[in-house]
């Protein structure tokens, strides 16, 4: 059927062309499932859920951190963690043992040499205000991806909260898996990429800085779509931070293919936002989201501490 407009010389009968660049995002509805399929709900019977968004955050109101964590309760936070993928924590002021204990439930703690030390190796300590350098959170990437085994989770504190600004974003990697176009899963699925600690460093840290780590941490290659090893979800796993190319594919096209899956860390409907408060705790499961530390407080101080806990080799 065509279509009928109006203008200064006369009606016409076919719509202009209206074309706009390829390879974007575009509105719509979008598909936002929480959980896996066949995933069976059950109710907290320890603590009190506040969800933050539709897919991905809550708020976790009634779990003690300060005290070691009973079998039962570890359990629940686990299933949490799964099923939220980033849980808050308000007001839990943990001493950074007692953080360094909270997250030692999940696994063996790693230390990241290419960043400041807290009270320990283990304990990463970001101090950011006038004179700091330069931050390199405010991008959206997911932690460690150089690594063989990249970080299965992190839990972070905010020691000290500048008086605006500096809300920390997480972004839901299944969601933006989930409403790929079809044909992009098809390019995606079973693909590999090569991810690199260089180039998400370098822009901030000159060569001799770097290169005692070159060897120690080569290239490592690991699927562009993960499966999620506790739930079987299918998740997108390349960050702007660390993913360079797309293995065996043209150097021009893998650049145009990986910018437009790293856009979709972008999409606000995958995402959570905290503001945070002094002693907030957030724990988020590394493996099924990304991460962006808004830098939007000038030269006021922020200052956070995050222990990393070890993961497994993705596949």
């Amino acid at each position: 059927m065509s279509v009928t407009s109006v203008t200064s010389a006369g009606p016409r009968t076919v719509l202009r062309e209206a074309r706009i660049p390829g390879d974007g995002m575009y509105e719509g509805r979008r598909t936002l499932r929480r959980l896996p399929k066949g995933w069976e709900e059950r109710p907290y019977e320890l603590f009190e859920v506040v969800p933050q968004a539709r897919t991905i955050g809550a708020e976790i109101r009634g779990a003690d951190l300060s005290r070691p964590l009973p079998p039962a309760l570890r359990e629940e936070l686990n299933r949490a963690l799964l099923e939220w993928k980033v849980l808050f924590f308000r007001g839990a002021h943990l001493t950074s043992d007692q953080q360094r204990d909270f997250a030692g439930n999940w696994g063996a703690l790693e230390t990241n040499p290419l960043l400041a030390a807290g009270s320990s190796d283990d304990v990463v300590r970001f101090d950011k205000g006038d004179g700091a350098v330069p931050t390199y959170e405010n991008v959206w990437h997911t932690d460690v991806t150089f690594r063989e085994r990249p970080a299965l989770g992190a839990v972070l504190q905010l020691r000290e909260v500048p008086p605006f600004g500096g809300d920390t974003m997480w972004a839901d990697m299944a969601a933006a898996y989930d409403n790929l176009p079809r044909e992009v899963k098809e390019r995606v699925d079973g693909a590999l990429a090569v991810h690199d600690f260089i180039p998400g460093f370098a822009r901030f840290y000159g060569p001799e800085r770097l290169l005692p780590h070159q060897d120690l941490l080569p290239p490592v290659e690991h699927p562009v779509v993960r499966t999620h090893p506790e739930t079987g979800r299918r998740m997108l796993f390349v960050n702007a931070s660390f993913t360079t190319r797309i293995t065996g594919v043209d150097r021009d096209e893998s650049d145009r293919l990986l910018r437009f899956l790293f856009q979709q860390a972008h999409v606000p409907e995958y995402q959570v936002r905290w503001r945070w408060q002094p002693g907030d705790v957030a724990f988020w499961d590394n493996r099924a989201t990304q991460h962006y530390a808004v830098g939007d407080y000038g030269s006021e101080r922020r200052v956070a501490e995050r222990v990393a806990i070890e993961g497994d080799r993705p596949f």
